[in-house]
């Protein structure tokens, strides 16, 4: 299953200024964010009107990433990219181990339980302490399932489905 062209995934979220001198806050929705925001990165954007942006400085204040933006010079240029949704193009991504996955090729898949019976299609992965798959039903509903190999023990990118062995009452859930 090879991207397309415009095949993007989401690396973070521009949030409130940051100071007088155009400086934004991020929140960061990628795990090298030094390498992923380094200077001269281009980012698209979502509303793509607002990009695309090219990073001209980065730096930590604590646990949140400000960015310098490349034509953003003001505390008032920096509110007007609030919300705006920072991308790159998924053929940038670095390739990763076997049995690790990118959001994104997860998103789409059919959800089936061991026996083959469809349980639905994952809808989004959560980042919340642990991942979570979050499966649309079938018969209607949101199924939240860990993913981790003793649930999850089967990943078929180019058969496009995923096998979920729930423990008992998970599907009660």
């Amino acid at each position: 299953m090879d991207p397309e062209p415009d095949d993007t995934v989401v690396v973070g979220r521009i949030g409130r200024p940051h100071g007088v001198r155009g400086e934004v806050t991020v929140e960061v929705r990628t795990d090298d964010p030094d390498l992923r925001f380094a200077p001269g990165s281009v980012l698209r954007t979502d509303p793509a009107g607002r990009g695309p942006l090219t990073v001209v400085g980065h730096r930590w204040n604590g646990q949140v990433l400000l960015l310098a933006l490349d034509g953003v010079v003001s505390r008032e240029a920096a509110e007007e990219l609030r919300n705006t949704e920072l991308h790159v193009p998924v053929a940038e991504l670095p390739p990763l181990e076997d049995d690790v996955f990118y959001d994104h090729q997860l998103v789409g898949l059919t959800a089936r339980l061991p026996d083959g019976a469809e349980l639905g299609t994952v809808d989004a992965v959560r980042h919340e302490g642990a991942e979570l798959l979050v499966v649309r039903r079938v018969g209607g509903g949101e199924l939240l399932v860990p993913f981790v190999t003793a649930i999850v023990p089967t990943v078929d990118l180019a058969g496009g489905s995923l096998v979920v062995d729930p423990p008992e009452g998970l599907l009660d859930l």
